[in-house]
């Protein structure tokens, strides 16, 4: 009977973890709802630029908050055309095998095992629309390739270190699909992030994740705004309309109530359900649009940090050095580790993360009710609610003091403001914001 007993309780054990991994909500996957990810650049993450050394990190990682990984590519890359001293990331020379620089495939799997066991979900870098210039395809399969006009393998823009892949050609379609499915059998990863998402038809993607989905509850995010994406399976989208507003606000030459009009016209763009993954940086901004150091300089981040992390509809980024911050361009084709030892944001973005983990008032499919506590050319404020739980968020997007008075009373009374650790009564009397400020408050 004992025997019997254990029998079924095991069943019932690995039914139940089977039925957490693939429980969805909205048709994500439940565990990115109060979530967020932290995208992870293995080559200038340390002086060592392995992954060893990076999972030296993940305990800090995890005490910040951080709930998904997001590694930047991690397969080898082309030699041929390559562009600088160690070749772009997305040069991709073979889909089914780890950079030999960042370690071995036990090594991935590894901190793959060790990111799962501290509670973290784990998404790698994707690059389907071109391969590297030296990829085995392009040998043993050039129909797999665009061609030029004198019918060589074509590039892509300026993309000289890469050829493009061509997607009217079903056999390589179910290649890339057989590669992408290799990754999740093999080192059981949750997710990708698809690199160049956006020239790639959505009836490839129809075609690709659901076949993904079978094997594992994954999480897709593509690399582009269109709104066939969504419609195509991908969870999550960029907000590239949202984040060059919020880039115009932080320079003078927008008013906080742009930001209005965007959020507006994503909701009319998207299908209900689309998570958007909002930003201060990330690897291309950082290296290419000085974000966030001059984007969103010194006391600007605050606030725009503040917005990623509690909009509707979304999920927030944080780029790996944010945190220290790093304040320069780091380089993308050469060696250029980042130096650690300050952690100055840490526990800005810890409080930040910890509350969007705690309070489901924060998950994309919560209400969202804007509301006016001043001047609304420069202070955007907001109301987040769900299942009983409420988030007042208020943001001064100029540089001048602003005169704050929440008029609407079922705001009145007592709430904790997150940032100051202090219990506070709110009323209709009016006070001051410094230039660039930022309160958060939970109900």
């Amino acid at each position: 009977m004992k025997k019997i007993f254990s029998f079924l309780f095991l069943q019932f054990f690995v039914f139940s973890i089977v039925f957490c991994q693939n429980q969805k909500i909205d048709g994500h996957p439940a565990w990115i709802m109060q979530g967020n990810i932290y995208e992870v650049n293995i080559r200038q993450f340390t002086e060592e630029g392995t992954l060893n050394a990076f999972a030296k990190h993940l305990d800090r990682i995890k005490k910040m908050g951080v709930q998904t990984i997001w590694f930047m590519p991690i397969n080898p890359i082309s030699v041929v055309d390559r562009k600088g001293s160690l070749g772009s990331y997305y040069a991709v020379a073979n889909y089914n095998t780890v950079n030999p620089e960042y370690g071995t495939m036990e090594d991935f799997k590894n901190v793959v095992k060790k990111i799962h066991k501290l509670g973290m979900k784990v998404i790698i870098d994707w690059v389907p629309n071109h391969t590297g210039c030296d990829h085995p395809w392009l040998d043993s399969h050039p129909d797999f390739f665009v061609k030029d006009s004198t019918g060589k393998p074509a590039s892509m823009f300026d993309w000289t270190d890469t050829k493009q892949l061509n997607y009217k050609n079903s056999e390589m379609q179910d290649s890339m699909i057989a590669a992408m499915k290799y990754w999740i059998k093999k080192t059981d990863i949750d997710g990708y992030r698809v690199d160049v998402a956006w020239n790639i038809s959505g009836n490839f993607w129809k075609k690709c994740i659901p076949q993904l989905k079978k094997i594992k509850n994954v999480f897709m995010l593509a690399e582009g705004d269109s709104s066939y994406l969504p419609k195509s399976g991908f969870d999550a989208v960029y907000p590239w309309h949202m984040f060059h507003v919020m880039e115009k606000i932080a320079k003078g030459t927008l008013n906080a109530w742009a930001i209005d009009s965007i959020r507006k016209q994503t909701e009319k763009r998207y299908p209900a359900n689309t998570i958007q993954m909002y930003f201060t940086s990330n690897h291309d901004e950082n290296s290419w649009n000085k974000a966030d150091y001059e984007t969103f300089p010194g006391a600007v981040h605050a606030p725009f940090a503040v917005l990623t992390q509690t909009m509707a509809k979304t999920v927030p980024l944080i780029y790996g050095g944010q945190e220290e911050p790093v304040l320069r361009p780091l380089k993308f084709f050469d060696k250029d580790p980042m130096e650690w030892g300050k952690y100055k944001r840490a526990k800005f973005y810890q409080t930040l993360l910890e509350l969007r983990k705690r309070n489901i008032a924060l998950a994309p499919n919560a209400s969202f009710k804007k509301i006016s506590v001043g001047n609304d050319k420069a202070v955007y404020a907001f109301v987040r609610e769900k299942a009983g739980k409420k988030i007042l968020v208020i943001l001064n997007f100029s540089a001048t003091e602003q005169n704050i008075t929440i008029k609407d009373k079922t705001l009145h009374g007592t709430a904790n403001n997150i940032f100051m650790g202090s219990t506070e009564t709110l009323s209709s009397k009016k006070w001051k914001m410094e230039p660039w400020g930022y309160a958060v408050y939970e109900y």
